[in-house]
């Protein structure tokens, strides 16, 4: 029997997600409907039953959502109202926490009698740890990125699986042939304006002074965008060193990777890239003063980035905020490009850690999974 499915994505990044697992359900149960709300890729896939809201839903930081408050709670009533008269079989929550996770609760309360999964599990391990717990009553499956995750959940009586990152698919495509090249320092300052602003002149900075030292270094900025690298040039023109060996390019950021002797970037999702293709960085991150006061008292973690956390340890120095200034971040560089016994340990040491994101298909596995769950209700009916 067919079944019909509604998804939840609010995000660009969940957008992609969704239509990945789209794709993988499709593959193995072409005759399941699906329905909801996402980006474009996901509409693509599903058809007319499917709204496409990102751009309006996408939106980051409390205060923006909080100036927005009225239409996201008229949104979300809507939601529930559409979920309720449509009486799916499953509700797929795909990432966007803040949204989803009152949704499910709410779905659970009214007694919806959909089967509730949640695809990318919510980083509560960061921020709210005893929410995990509760949780397990809203959530009948859950689909982590991670094995530390996985623990987390089961330990507290939420079914999961463990899917791998579905990142990892991607990143596998993007491998290149060829050396490293041991004078190349890569740069990634950020996907965003405010990230650009906060961490390029540093970097700037940076290169300026490595480069009294070690003239024949090259420097190669990653952007994200056109936007950005306008951005990235407006800066360098109105500093006094012009002439340095950088070139700032747009769209590459896997092949600098893959080709840099060391690098620096910025928190977030390049950071798991970078430890995937084994090159040796240190992380840096700055925001607003309040925000990381903010931060300090609601984020419950010892590392923030990403390779550290799978390791277990700090592996990838960490430079945030007062720390991630000129000095700290020239010295670690000028130790990894030279120090040729210290930048082995961290490669291995990174390489080690992102073999914790899985071997690929993460989609493929969480269609299955979703399968398993669906048909197994269905047979003990």
């Amino acid at each position: 029997m067919a079944q019909k499915l509604y998804f939840v994505a609010g995000e660009h990044s969940g957008d992609t997600r969704g239509a990945e697992l789209m794709e993988s359900l499709r593959a193995v149960r072409p005759d399941w409907q699906f329905y909801g709300l996402g980006g474009p890729k996901m509409r693509e896939l599903a058809g007319s039953g499917l709204v496409d809201w990102v751009a309006d839903a996408a939106v980051v930081g409390f205060w923006e959502v909080l100036k927005r408050y009225s239409w996201f709670k008229g949104r979300f009533d809507a939601t529930r109202r559409e979920i309720e008269q449509l009486r799916p079989d499953a509700v797929i929550f795909v990432d966007y926490p803040g949204f989803n996770l009152r949704l499910a609760r709410s779905l659970h309360e009214g007694l919806l009698p959909a089967r509730l999964i949640n695809y990318i599990s919510p980083q509560v391990w960061a921020w709210n740890r005893g929410r995990i717990h509760r949780m397990a009553d809203w959530i009948d499956l859950m689909l982590c990125l991670f094995p530390f995750e996985e623990e987390m959940f089961e330990s507290a009586g939420l079914p999961t699986v463990c899917i791998g990152h579905p990142i990892v698919d991607e990143l596998e495509a993007g491998r290149i042939e060829g050396r490293r090249e041991e004078n190349l320092v890569g740069l990634f300052p950020g996907s965003r304006e405010r990230e650009v602003s906060r961490h390029f002149p540093t970097m700037l900075e940076v290169a300026a002074q490595l480069h009294e030292k070690f003239p024949d270094w090259r420097f190669e900025v990653s952007a994200a965008s056109q936007l950005l690298e306008d951005q990235m040039r407006a800066i360098v023109r109105d500093h006094p060193a012009q002439q340095l060996p950088l070139v700032i390019v747009q769209g590459r950021s896997h092949e600098l990777m893959q080709r840099a002797w060391s690098g620096v970037v910025t928190s977030g999702t390049a950071t798991l890239e970078a430890s995937y293709y084994g090159l040796p960085y240190c992380l840096v991150y700055k925001v607003a003063w309040p925000t990381y006061l903010v931060g300090r008292v609601l984020v419950d973690i010892e590392h923030l980035g990403i390779a550290n956390i799978l390791a277990g340890r700090e592996i990838v120095h960490e430079f945030i905020q007062h720390e991630a200034n000129v000095e700290n971040i020239s010295s670690f560089l000028e130790s990894v490009m030279t120090d040729e016994l210290r930048r082995a340990e961290l490669v291995r040491n990174l390489l080690d850690a992102a073999a914790k994101l899985g071997g690929g298909g993460a989609a493929e596995v969480a269609a299955q999974a979703i399968v398993d769950l669906l048909e197994g209700q269905s047979d003990g009916d």
